[in-house]
């Protein structure tokens, strides 16, 4: 019991970070240009201080905007045979007010830096992160090739020092392929070899329940302890996966978007209300599966708002939208292992519901009202 309350207070102070992000383009005469969306809260030593810089008059931002651009070409290394030179062309730095900076613990605030340079020939391009690397994870590299209609995006999680190259000289010209009235993607789009990055998108599907998904590990958490049978578990979470993947498909293709200010309150609540269930009506229906699934749409906005930067080609974004969700899955069984490995050996114990199921319930329901009521009040500017 001890150490599943630590699995709680563990997820309930885990930190969702954006992604950084590293765009790579490039033309058929070698002249590049990188845009590089970083958090500077990493190099200004808190996110008070990053909020305080955001602050300053342009003239005092500019003196320390050199500075920190050597940083991010330091820790963000542009390699085609060797390091790419490149020299700050524009910035363009995060703005918002304090809460969003300094309460906000969901995501970082994004200031953007954009490079040019040159290649000396034509090896392919990969993205390097030198040890300590003072930057969020995970990382989205993404090489385009305008003239070839070509793009490939490349994730870098925490622990990997390089990319995979992208060779951007050979790539193929890419025609415009137009989804069939059915949805369908015609078969030269799937051909490209895009199913190679199966792989990297389950790694970041995982990653985004286990360790870095604080909401969805209490969210699961609640859908476990309902009761502890093959039929509750695969039920639900089968209609969460299903709404997660739906709402991130259609967030990425721009149909459906929902402010963060919304989107964040309405997660904690689910956790909270999902909690409240498990005490006073713990039954396996028809309404407890259409809840689930009404909250999976819910939490896959959640992330989508965290890639609506990020470049996924439709003909990438199959096998994307597949891997990283067989990783959410993979995160979601880890998690009930995990859980079930704690206390599922006394499950059939007369007093396990009551001095188990009912209590996590209870604390669980109150990190998410809290959560809740601490998100109302950081984003109530927005509402009123």
């Amino acid at each position: 019991m001890m150490a599943l309350c630590w699995l709680i207070a563990a997820a309930a102070q885990a930190h969702t970070e954006n992604p950084t992000l590293v765009v790579v383009t490039v033309d058929p005469s070698r002249s590049v240009h990188v845009k590089a969306d970083v958090d500077l809260s990493f190099y200004l030593g808190s996110t008070g201080a990053y909020y305080d810089f955001t602050r300053l008059p342009a003239a005092a931002q500019q003196q320390r905007i050199p500075a920190l651009a050597t940083r991010v070409l330091h820790d963000l290394r542009i390699v085609s045979g060797k390091p790419v030179a490149l020299t700050l062309a524009s910035t363009a730095i995060a703005r918002g007010d304090r809460n969003e900076f300094v309460g906000d613990t969901s995501s970082g605030k994004l200031s953007t830096f954009e490079f040019d340079g040159r290649l000396d020939g034509r090896d392919p391009v990969r993205l390097d992160l030198p040890v300590g690397a003072q930057i969020d994870f995970p990382v989205a590299f993404t090489v385009r090739v305008p003239s070839k209609n070509f793009s490939r995006t490349r994730w870098l999680v925490s622990g990997m020092h390089e990319s995979d190259p992208v060779d951007w000289a050979n790539a193929p010209t890419i025609a415009q392929d137009v989804p069939a009235a059915d949805g369908s993607v015609p078969d030269s789009a799937l051909s490209q070899g895009s199913w190679r990055q199966l792989p990297e998108y389950f790694h970041l599907g995982f990653r985004h329940i286990v360790p870095e998904g604080a909401d969805h590990i209490l969210f699961v958490l609640g859908l476990f302890f309902l009761g502890i049978s093959w039929r509750k578990l695969l039920t639900q979470t089968t209609a969460f996966t299903i709404a997660h993947a739906t709402t991130l498909f259609l967030s990425v293709y721009g149909i459906v978007r929902l402010p963060s200010a919304y989107v964040e309150p309405l997660i904690a609540l689910s956790i909270a209300f999902i909690a409240i269930e498990n005490v006073w009506r713990p039954k396996l229906g028809p309404g407890r599966v259409a809840v689930v699934f009404a909250f999976g749409l819910i939490h896959g906005l959640g992330f989508a708002a965290s890639l609506a930067e990020v470049e996924f080609p439709q003909r990438e974004f199959i096998w994307a939208l597949l891997g990283f969700n067989l990783g959410v899955d993979g995160g979601q069984l880890f998690v009930m292992a995990l859980a079930f490995l704690m206390v599922g050996w006394f499950r059939n114990r007369s007093w396990y519901r009551a001095r188990i199921a009912v209590p996590v319930s209870l604390l669980l329901a109150a990190v998410g009202l809290y959560w809740a009521v601490e998100r109302v009040i950081l984003y109530r500017d927005v509402y009123f």
